[in-house]
């Protein structure tokens, strides 16, 4: 094992004593070819150019000597040092700091980021870091090859945003591009780069309102963290809308930050603007264009992003992006089938009566999944005179893809 591992952050600056009194001892360097072309480093040193960080931490366990090893930014933010402490190589690292690559870009674009999500975007996880960037006004996203911008770009597709391409911080060959994101694919960037996506109107609202209620909570906004409650009840919500029916359909969903929720027959869309209160991405969906102007307004009340796609089930659907979850608000079991052939990983619909019930189920059972329904009954009383004022009953299903398929 290495005698000593030292990681250093760089960001174009001088070498600090500490970086260059660790590399003068160093015998093994690791790095991208920048760092390794830097003129403090030994040419005696082993050198390893980074390529797999977990093949390199194999090696450096394996060495015998003094190790260093360069990353860009602040190795301990989405860095290098977390991969080194892995309990498998067995490594303690002492840690030379620089400034992250998401402060320096943003410094560039002079632009505060305390409200700001932060993605690391791989081949692997690129679909969930765009649905971050359609669900949020602020987002960065540390890029790799396969996950850049013009792929960031056209899975978005037509949602616009605003793209501050920053390449190659604290080099000779920085660059920051500012265009939007219908431009982006258009062009060939240089790695490594961090994009800053902005825009929508959830960012809007965090800037209107950041001046009364200043953030506290890094990546939240005022107007996320502001609204209490959920699953509330609401004046204009139509047949099939209460709010102890949309509070057990958001359950089942769990919408998580990273997931794509469709929301079919959205009606009045406030199970879409839940979810996206959640941190999710939402499109919502539904023929009527009075249903898509109300939900319109009411992500904008809420302060949240919100795709409003209008247009008529299952066929509409054929576009839209690969969702996560889906709730069904209407159309039936032609919908369903539909919905199921998309594979998301649950679905969640409601029926007024027995047989409607057992259609939808048996569109999502065909479809293979796993499907449970229960008999929701609710009834409002008037706490004045503790008489009753409303009554739902209504069967929900709750389907679910088994692992795997």
């Amino acid at each position: 094992m290495a005698d000593r591992v030292t990681v250093i952050g760089w960001d174009g600056s001088p070498l600090t004593a500490a970086a260059r009194s660790a590399l003068s001892a160093a015998t093994l360097v690791a790095g991208a070819a920048h760092h390794l072309a830097l003129p403090e480093v030994p040419p005696t040193a082993e050198r390893i150019r980074l390529g797999s960080l977990g093949l390199a931490a194999r090696r450096i366990a394996g060495h015998r000597g003094t190790a260093v090893v360069f990353a860009d930014g602040d190795p301990g933010f989405f860095g290098a040092v977390r991969t080194l402490r892995a309990p498998e190589h067995g490594l303690e690292v002492e840690v030379v700091p620089a400034v992250s690559s998401v402060a320096a870009a943003f410094a560039r674009a002079g632009m505060p980021w305390d409200d700001a999500q932060v993605v690391v975007a791989h081949p692997r996880t690129l679909r969930r870091a765009v649905n971050v960037c359609r669900a949020h006004g602020k987002v960065a996203v540390l890029t790799s090859p396969g996950a850049g911008p013009a792929e960031l770009a056209l899975l978005l597709g037509g949602v616009h945003r605003t793209f501050v391409i920053c390449e190659e911080l604290g080099t000779a060959r920085e660059q920051v591009t500012v265009l939007t994101s219908d431009r982006a694919a258009d062009h060939s960037w240089r790695d490594p780069n961090v994009v800053i996506v902005i825009g929508g109107q959830a960012s809007s609202v965090s800037s209107s309102s950041s001046a009364a209620e200043p953030a506290w909570l890094l990546g939240q906004s005022p107007a996320q963290t502001g609204a209490r409650g959920w699953a509330r009840p609401q004046a204009d919500a139509g047949e099939g809308e209460s709010a102890q029916l949309r509070a057990a359909q958001l359950a089942r969903l769990g919408p998580r930050t990273g997931d794509l929720v469709w929301d079919i027959g959205t009606g009045s869309g406030a199970l879409a603007v839940e979810a996206a209160a959640f941190g999710a991405a939402v499109i919502a969906v539904d023929a009527d264009p009075r249903a898509c102007e109300r939900a319109t307004a009411a992500a904008r009340k809420r302060g949240v992003q919100l795709q409003v796609v209008a247009g008529r089930a299952p066929h509409v659907l054929e576009d839209l992006p690969e969702p996560d979850v889906v709730r069904i608000g209407g159309g039936g079991a032609e919908v369903v089938a539909a919905v199921a052939d998309r594979r998301p990983e649950r679905i969640v619909s409601h029926a007024s009566t027995r047989d409607e019930a057992e259609a939808i189920g048996r569109a999502l059972t065909e479809g293979g999944y796993t499907v449970e329904c229960a008999l929701l009954q609710s009834v409002g009383l008037d706490t004045r005179t503790w008489g009753e004022q409303d009554r739902s009953v209504v069967f929900l299903l709750a389907a679910e893809r088994p692992v795997g398929r």
